[in-house]
């Protein structure tokens, strides 16, 4: 089997590069012949593409630095960035990178469930290598409005820390405005942050006037942060791995379906941390029962153990929640099942018997049944493109 070289032109000391570097070197695990150049100095992260001898690379082309390199060379060269959605990208290279219209959908769910009425997203300012801030803006929008709902967005002026005082006078200004309680969304954790310095300078309260939802699940920051932030872990190790396999078949000349070589990778979940640790329902019988059933879900929670637990008719609180939510009691615990399965499925290596048993699903059958029926996935196929790299 002959060596290949490969470049990993990327800024691996982000986290989400790392993250997608960690799937890269799950493909090599598999694929000894490989050899990485990738190097975590910023000036050392692009070879000299004169004296390399490489087949391929990986690359972020976000950045025209990198973009300017490499367009242009006799090899395969795939990206992960974001820009190939920038109208402006006129360049036909092969990507593998983040379904940002999954993000802002999974977010806008997220909460919603939560039951919050009022929402609104905080993104950056365009450049030629966020378009994703608008496209998560766009698709989050779309789905608020589209329940019937507004949404109040901010970009601001300034987002480096360098100008922290102008930041914070803008979202400052923006938060005073916004109607209370509220939903909102960041377009990634260091925005996030932002908006949580801004809720302590103004006294708002996190989550109970505004919970506030991040992109990244930069762990330690997401830990560090007060209080500590949820937020969208995405699909970064399945980016590394697709990109490192469709580069091997296109180093190969093996012939490559055009869907794989223009893939989207959904995000994994919502990592809930203090941050939209909440229910911002206005029926208080309804926030209970929703308590109650997430509170349980893991003990096989029913219909009838939650209408004991309020001292309702099943009919009543039918009524209640389709009034709030949109759905019955029974569709509610189903839900909340099927999102703790994922949860399981993602962040665990538990067997599928003890998550089918613990979610109360009862047998693996019926609780495959009823995931791929929900998700188009068996419970196998969900883990395996959405399992934590540090289970992999």
């Amino acid at each position: 089997m002959s060596k290949r070289e490969v470049a990993l032109i990327l800024n691996i000391n982000k986290p989400y590069d790392r993250k997608v570097v960690a799937g890269i070197a799950r493909f090599t695990r598999t694929h000894r012949n490989w050899r990485l150049y990738v190097e975590d100095e910023p000036l050392a992260k692009i070879p000299n593409l004169k004296r390399w001898r490489g087949q391929g690379i990986i690359a972020d082309l976000d950045d025209q630095q990198v973009l300017d390199a490499v367009i242009g060379l006799k090899i395969p060269v795939v990206n992960i960035g974001g820009a190939i959605f920038d109208e402006s990208w006129t360049h036909d290279t092969p990507y593998v990178t983040t379904d940002n219209e999954a993000v802002a959908s999974l977010a806008a769910d997220h909460l919603m469930d939560l039951g919050f009425i009022n929402f609104a997203y905080c993104g950056v300012r365009q450049s030629p290598i966020n378009p994703w801030s608008r496209m998560r803006e766009k698709a989050f929008r779309d789905a608020v409005v589209g329940r019937g709902f507004e949404c109040s967005t901010y970009f601001g002026r300034h987002t480096n820390a360098r100008q922290w005082e102008s930041v914070q006078k803008g979202i400052c200004k923006w938060l005073s405005a916004l109607p209370l309680p509220v939903g909102l969304f960041a377009c990634n954790d260091a925005r996030a942050r932002h908006v949580q310095e801004g809720c302590r300078r103004l006294g708002l309260r996190i989550p109970a006037d505004v919970a506030i939802l991040g992109v990244d699940n930069d762990e330690l920051m997401c830990e560090l942060a007060y209080p500590s932030l949820s937020s969208i872990a995405l699909g970064t190790d399945t980016i590394g791995f697709e990109a490192a396999r469709l580069l091997n078949d296109l180093i190969s000349g093996r012939r490559v379906a055009k869907s794989r070589q223009r893939l989207k990778v959904p995000p994994i979940g919502v990592v809930t941390r203090e941050s939209t640790n909440t229910i911002a329902i206005s029926d208080p019988v309804v926030a209970r029962a929703v308590e109650f059933i997430r509170t349980n879900i893991d003990t096989g929670v029913r219909v009838a153990d939650i209408t004991r637990e309020i001292d309702l008719s099943r009919s009543t609180l039918d009524n209640r929640f389709r009034e709030i939510l949109g759905r019955t009691v029974h569709d509610e615990i189903e839900r909340c099942r099927l999102e703790r399965t994922k949860e399981l499925l993602s962040t665990t290596d538990c067997k599928l018997a003890d998550i089918a048993t613990q979610t109360g699903f009862g047998t693996v059958q019926y609780f495959a049944t009823v995931f791929r029926q929900s998700t188009g996935q068996t419970p196998g196929e969900y883990r395996k493109s959405n399992m934590s790299p540090r289970l992999a």
